[in-house]
């Protein structure tokens, strides 16, 4: 990416972020988190990767949700974007801190079948 594609991304992450936190009630959707932007060279394309705790009915409804406020966030980005074009928006799932718990667990079962064992103290 070149300098002036990761200063879009992260403003896109600050102003989608703060608007996410404001808009979105944390009881009606759970823990809402914004990891991730990745714009287009032509910085006409945003993928905006979040990250939902819950369970998968939670994180599906809490996606549609975001989809259908896909135009009110591209217009809050019109706003405070200063580009010749605004960039479209599509949210994606970003799956990483459910994998990285998940193999958590995996090495604390093996760390303590192997305690078990005695090949480890």
């Amino acid at each position: 990416m070149s300098i002036r594609t990761e200063r879009v991304a992260a403003i896109i992450k600050e102003e989608v972020g703060l608007l996410l936190q404001r808009e979105f009630p944390m009881e009606e959707i759970g823990l809402l988190t914004l990891t991730e932007v990745r714009v287009t060279p032509d910085l006409k394309h945003a993928k905006l990767f979040v990250s939902i705790m819950g369970d998968e009915a939670r994180k599906k409804k809490t996606m549609n949700l975001l989809e259908g406020q896909k135009k009110d966030v591209r217009s809050h980005l019109a706003h405070h974007l200063h580009l010749k074009f605004v960039p479209s928006v599509e949210f994606a799932l970003d799956e990483s801190v459910d994998t990285a718990m998940r193999l958590e667990t995996l090495f604390q079962k093996i760390n303590s079948e192997r305690k078990q064992d005695g090949l480890i103290q």
